[in-house]
């Protein structure tokens, strides 16, 4: 028994360390997390010295099928192991610009150098956006805090819409299309610069809205001739197709914000940020020196990083809220933008400017800028899930099997430390279930994309991920689903055939322990992954949670409420008395630069002790819904979720699991 407890030895210290030490210590320091990836990748190598020359060596090299799985195996796990140790550098270092931007936005926007502020191009490149995504951004743009004759607002419009034409001209932004569509977005913004001559360009997707200080906190950063664009993190108003469809809107985080608010950050402090489209801004000479933005790849902004990095130029990365926009609405938005990102990051590795060939790029930045994520993870999870069903089913163990012991003194001590890195490095973005699930999720769709775009990387057309009203289509997702009820199917109905010793694949061992543990985690995680292909309605105007005082008056009477929840057509307000009203009457909520919302009564919500809430909806028109744009969509408000609620994410699983039925779009 004591021996037994020895064995756990490697764990426990890995544990200690944590909690003694990397979870007392500031995680945003460099100094700690720096130690803190020191002792994982030390464990890690621990555990790959053991697993090649114990389990993979002694393999008899006889030809044989569990021969070459063990060697295949072993080898998804050196690409596994690669991409850890980018992952650990990069992580290894943290930079906050937060500071520096206040001090540049001092001294940039001091009274006496307002006349020497530089101009700038805002350029919103559009496709096929219908005119509900378009408003919020054209108007955002429009109403940015920098003086009038110092920006424009460019539309380039690649559909030629005479209607869009119109309305750019009654808000006074500049419409531009083009005789065709060559080059898709990047010819699209190389068009633009023909036609504008502001010192910067800050570039907006289609359905991405500038907070009003965009400008004046990122136009002071160009102070450094070296920095050739400045790029700030992608936020959401809406919910993402995973946390709607896990019913998990309230309490788990969009997919995005590992990346965005850890990642980004981590990789500015090695000077190796790159450019992701929308909700940036770059230097207009710098662009132009490299003849603009290149076209070879379907991410424009990614090869654009690395030819400005070819000239010296650096991306930087202000890791604050600065705009607002759609993230994929549905399941086939979700894939058709992924899809985009990950071809395009694998199509640079061919290209003469990409990480391999471009010139005037320093060793570690070729590293770094590997598309060794895009190429590996999906593999890697897929191996993963297809292990203890290969076991099972054929008994050859992805390695040479030598005791359970084994497993907990080497491997067990790797997972714990990878969990707990996880945890401590992104404390609200990570949880090993869902983690885990939305990961198994995308791989069924995402592996052969990797794969054919390592044997045709060129040749499939820029998609333009659907957003807005043109994208009401929710739809079961059978191709994924049906793919991991397969693996669920395959998994259980081998451990249950090895149960009963007739009909076992397996002879008795230590590994068909491990497996059977394994194979459970693995039908864990596909049952909550496959809850993700089956999609919900979502409105297509979402509410922001609100607590602004206001004013009701409703009939002769005036009371003193708070509106709870507010968007472009409605919202909700709470009061603590009650009034006479009944829904489809009508009434007046007066708030902040609003003084008089003529709306009509909804629902009239009576709550036992606690007064009452009224939903209330109206049509806003003119400049009252440009105002109502710019007071909801430009800052004020956010759909943050700022702590992971355990529990909470836990009951709504359960509930999606086993108890909610689809939901109906509000």
């Amino acid at each position: 028994m004591v021996q037994y407890l020895v064995n756990f030895a490697p764990t426990l210290a890995v544990a200690a360390f944590f909690f003694l030490f990397s979870l007392n210590w500031p995680r945003h320091a460099t100094w700690s997390r720096a130690i803190t990836c020191m002792v994982v990748l030390a464990v890690a190598v621990r555990y790959l010295v053991w697993r090649f020359f114990a389990t993979v060596l002694p393999y008899p090299a006889d030809g044989s099928f569990g021969f070459v799985w063990t060697w295949f195996v072993f080898l998804v796990e050196l690409g596994a192991f690669a991409d850890i140790l980018l992952f650990l550098v990069a992580m290894s270092r943290y930079v906050d610009r937060s500071a520096e931007a206040d001090r540049l936005e001092r001294e940039v926007f001091a009274a006496d150098a307002l006349a020497d502020l530089p101009t700038v191009d805002v350029f919103i490149p559009t496709y096929n956006e219908p005119l509900d995504v378009l408003e919020r951004t054209i108007v955002g743009a429009l109403a940015l805090d920098y003086p009038k004759d110092k920006f424009k607002v460019y539309v380039l419009d690649d559909k030629r819409r005479p209607w869009l034409k119109e309305y750019c001209e009654q808000k006074g932004a500049i419409h531009v299309t083009r005789p065709d569509n060559s080059h898709a977005k990047a010819g699209n913004m190389n068009n633009g610069l023909t036609v504008s001559s502001g010192d910067f360009i800050a570039i907006f997707d289609a359905d991405f809205v500038p907070y009003r200080n965009f400008l004046r906190r990122t136009v002071p950063f160009f102070r450094d001739p070296t920095i050739g664009i400045v790029q700030t993190p992608q936020h959401f108003f809406n919910k993402d197709p995973v946390q709607s469809n896990l019913s998990l809107e309230k309490v788990w985080p969009d997919e995005q914000r590992l990346f965005f608010d850890e990642m980004a950050a981590s990789r500015d402090a090695w000077d190796v940020s790159f450019c992701c489209g929308s909700c940036s801004i770059a230097r207009r000479s710098a662009v132009e020196e490299i003849g603009g933005f290149p076209h070879d790849s379907i991410t424009e902004d990614l090869l654009t990083t690395l030819a400005l990095l070819n000239r010296g130029y650096k991306t930087r990365y202000l890791n604050e809220r600065l705009s607002m926009g759609l993230a994929a609405e549905n399941l086939k938005g979700y894939f058709v933008q992924r899809g985009r990102w990950c071809r395009g990051g694998i199509q640079t590795i061919y290209l003469h400017n990409g990480p391999l060939r471009g010139p005037g790029l320093t060793l570690f930045q070729r590293f770094m800028f590997l598309p060794l994520s895009w190429l590996v993870q999906y593999t890697v999870r897929f191996v993963i899930l297809v292990v203890p069903a290969v076991y099972l089913w054929t008994g050859a163990a992805p390695m040479y099997f030598t005791g359970t012991e084994d497993i907990i003194w080497y491997q067990l001590p790797v997972l714990l430390a990878y969990f707990l890195l996880m945890g401590w490095l992104t404390p609200t973005r990570y949880l090993p279930l869902v983690s885990s699930a939305v990961g198994a999720f995308a791989t069924f769709r995402m592996l052969p994309v990797v794969v054919s775009s390592l044997v045709k990387p060129f040749g499939v057309p820029f998609r333009v991920t659907p957003k807005g009203s043109g994208n009401e289509d929710s739809q079961f997702d059978a191709y994924t689903f049906f793919s991991i009820a397969f693996w669920i199917a395959v998994t259980a109905f081998g451990l249950i055939v090895n149960v009963v010793p007739e009909w076992s694949r397996i002879g008795e061992g230590e590994f068909s322990v491990v497996s059977a543990y394994w194979a459970v985690v693995n039908i864990a995680v596909l049952m909550v992954a496959s809850l993700i292909c089956f999609e919900t309605p979502r409105p297509l105007l979402d509410s922001f949670a609100t607590d602004e005082l206001a004013r009701i008056t409703y009939g002769a009477a005036t009371l003193p409420g708070r509106v709870t929840s507010l968007s472009l057509v409605g919202g909700i307000v709470e009061l603590d008395a009650e009034p006479a009203a009944a829904p489809s009457h009508e009434m007046i909520v007066e708030m902040e630069r609003f003084p008089r919302l003529r709306c009509t009564i909804e629902a009239v919500i009576r709550r036992r002790g606690r007064g009452v809430a009224i939903r209330f909806g109206y049509t806003l028109e003119g400049e009252c819904r440009d105002e109502m744009i710019v007071k909801l969509y430009t800052g004020n408000y956010s759909q943050d979720i700022h702590e992971l609620d355990k529990s909470a994410i836990a009951s709504g699983l359960w509930s999606r699991m086993f108890g909610r039925t689809a939901r109906k779009a509000a």
